[in-house]
């Protein structure tokens, strides 16, 4: 079954966190390390980009897709995302 979102912006964030849980995980033999580097590097740098209100918004959509998280490992990666990605620096 298909879940459905909300919003647009839900179905963005689950979609991001699926690409980078997918990244962050890879083996080297699935991914070259130093492409995966960019990637993440490049989200952080994008994450840091969004307005005061859309980081907020993302802070938001992340915690409640923790609360909701039944596989613990993935939780600690949504837990963990505003600080791994830049997401919670300099927030006003």
């Amino acid at each position: 079954m298909t879940p459905t979102y909300a919003s647009l912006t839900r179905a963005l964030a689950e979609a991001l966190v699926d690409v980078l849980w997918f990244v962050d995980g890879c083996e080297d033999e699935q991914m070259d390390p130093d492409d995966a580097v960019k990637v993440l590097e490049n989200v952080a740098h994008w994450v840091t980009q969004l307005s005061g209100g859309q980081r907020h918004e993302l802070l938001d959509l992340l915690a409640t897709m923790a609360a909701e998280e039944t596989n613990p490992a993935r939780r600690e990666f949504l837990e963990g995302f505003p600080e791994g990605f830049g997401l919670d620096e300099d927030l006003t």
